[in-house]
């Protein structure tokens, strides 16, 4: 798969929907992970990214900006987007991320914790559930992606894709997307996820997909770095709203 230059790939589509990316940084010595909201309605634009503690653990969550305009079904958008599990880290676009957590405590597989799992119940768009989980274990490190999504727009068939990286390669990553574009309703995302370059450290590597995504629809951002032999990590939130 050719690689894409990502600012291109970004800017390719004002809706690319919420993205998620995993990667390895150019130098070789950090995961990568990013992951992204976006918004075309008032409750869609009203969310940030918060930093919660539990138990312990830390916490990446989305939150209502506004309590006030929260409508509709809101785990849709108020879940736990990123959680860690022992040398595991959980990077999803909803609430599935405390499926995958849950799963792992009890000796399930990325894949098979989210066979329980489907696409989002927002009829007519059916948005896909996207998922990341990037593990290092004495400095190895992987990463896998998932997509559920409805079968060109029909409810009754979950299609499930899982895509696993066994050797990431120094200043890559794969980037998934929930929306092919804008549309009404949403298309969703189709093929393999995008084989994308990762430059820089993660100060530029964050403003580069900022300032890449859509000014009207970008709300949200998290981007992760994280030493392969130590494991501690630093993170970069951006919030529209604040």
């Amino acid at each position: 798969m050719k690689i894409v230059d990502l600012k291109t790939e970004l800017k390719s589509t004002t809706y690319p929907g919420r993205g998620i990316i995993a990667g390895l940084s150019k130098d070789g010595k950090y995961a990568v992970s990013a992951y992204w909201t976006m918004g075309r309605s008032a409750g869609s634009r009203n969310r940030i990214f918060v930093t919660e503690n539990e138990d312990g653990s830390e916490v990446i969550r989305t939150k209502a900006f506004d309590p006030s305009l929260i409508a509709g079904d809101p785990s849709l958008i108020i879940y736990a987007a990123v959680r860690q599990y022992k040398n595991h880290t959980i990077v999803t676009n909803g609430d599935q991320t405390d499926t995958i957590f849950e799963g792992l405590k009890e000796g399930k597989t990325f894949e098979q914790s989210l066979r329980s799992r489907k696409y989002e119940h927002d009829a007519p768009n059916y948005t896909p559930r996207i998922s990341s989980l990037l593990t290092i274990d004495g400095g190895k490190y992987e990463y896998a992606l998932s997509i559920l999504k409805s079968d060109d727009g029909n409810p009754d068939n979950t299609l499930r894709f899982t895509y696993t990286y066994d050797l990431p390669q120094k200043g890559q990553g794969h980037y998934i997307h929930t929306y092919m574009g804008d549309g009404n309703p949403l298309p969703s995302f189709e093929g393999e996820p995008v084989k994308v370059n990762i430059d820089g450290d993660i100060n530029s590597f964050t403003d580069t997909i900022w300032s890449s995504l859509n000014e009207d629809n970008k709300v949200s951002l998290f981007v992760r770095f994280i030493d392969l032999q130590s494991g501690k990590y630093e993170t970069k939130i951006i919030n529209k709203n604040m």
